[in-house]
Parts: C-alpha cells; sequence; structure tokens
C-alpha cells in the first residue's frame, strides 16, 4: 500500500483550483481551506474580509507513486496568473494570493526549482512572477458548502488553463 503526500496551493478561488485537481489521476481528495493567516478557525466572511492573513487554498493528498509532486506543480503553473499580486481575475485581496505551501524541504525545494524554471523558460517568463513560497501551517477546511462546489452547484469554473 502506497503512502499518501499532502500538497497545498493557493491560485486564487479554491472552487475552480479544487475542480481541476479532482480530474488528476493519483489525486485521492482535495479540500477547500484557509492557510497562513493569524485567525484560529477562521470563517469564510472572515477571509474574503482579507483581515485574517489566510489565503484560500486548497489541500491534496495524492499518491506519490501515481503522481508527482512535480506534476501538480505543472498544474498548478497552469490554471492561475502567477504575476498579478493578491489578485486573480476579478478576485483582489490578499486572500487570492498565488501560493505553494511546502510539506517538507523536497517539497519546497521542487516549488522553488519550478519557479525558477517558469521564471526564466516557462509561459510567464516575461512577467514577474509573484508566487510566494512559504512552509506550511494548520490547515482550516472550509465551510462544507465550499467543498465540491461547483459540481453541486452546476457552476462553471473560474479557472481556465493559460497553456
Amino acid at each position: 500500500m502506497s503512502q499518501y503526500a499532502i500538497a497545498t496551493f493557493g491560485a486564487g478561488c479554491f472552487w475552480g483550483v479544487e475542480h481541476f485537481l479532482r480530474q488528476i489521476a493519483g489525486v485521492k481528495s482535495v479540500a477547500c481551506g484557509y492557510m497562513g493567516g493569524h485567525v484560529d478557525h477562521p470563517t469564510y466572511p472572515e477571509v474574503k474580509s482579507g483581515q485574517t492573513g489566510h489565503a484560500e487554498v486548497v489541500q491534496v493528498t495524492y499518491d506519490p507513486g501515481e503522481v508527482s509532486f512535480a506534476t501538480l506543480l505543472t498544474f498548478f503553473w497552469q490554471h492561475h496568473n502567477p504575476t498579478t499580486l493578491n489578485r486573480q481575475g476579478v478576485d483582489k485581496g490578499s486572500q487570492y494570493r498565488s501560493v505553494i505551501f511546502y510539506h517538507d524541504e523536497a517539497q519546497r525545494d521542487a516549488a522553488e526549482h519550478a519557479k525558477h524554471q517558469q521564471q526564466t523558460h516557462g509561459y510567464w517568463k516575461d512577467k514577474t512572477i509573484v508566487t510566494e513560497i512559504a512552509p506550511a501551517v494548520t490547515f482550516w477546511r472550509a465551510e462544507e458548502y465550499h467543498q465540491n462546489y461547483l459540481a453541486k452547484n452546476n457552476q462553471p469554473t473560474c479557472h481556465l488553463p493559460f497553456y
């Protein structure tokens, strides 16, 4: 039996990121939530206000024997704009920032390498990537109505592949 790993990404509104990640083979579960702030047990209205310091994130449980962290990073770079500080599309505020929260040194190294590759050779090479790379802290699961929101509400995603 494989041991699962955890990855945590912030790429704007968590609904679209969650939707796309659920479609990747080897991803076992995806949860919407909040990370990186200074308030315990934050609520969506608190996070949305921008006053808690949290980012909207998705926490991914995956099987490294089926999908690599590098593959998840490729997804991350393809499904949001990492060059807009505290903004994704019409969503504005630090809660929508581009961030990779790493869970171990191997993830940190992979995230730094991928960011460098994107900055020098990738789609975003002509713009400055502002993605934060930070150690994972407490993940606060978002309210249940946010989980698998797009599927439950038959809504289109706001995230589209850029390349």
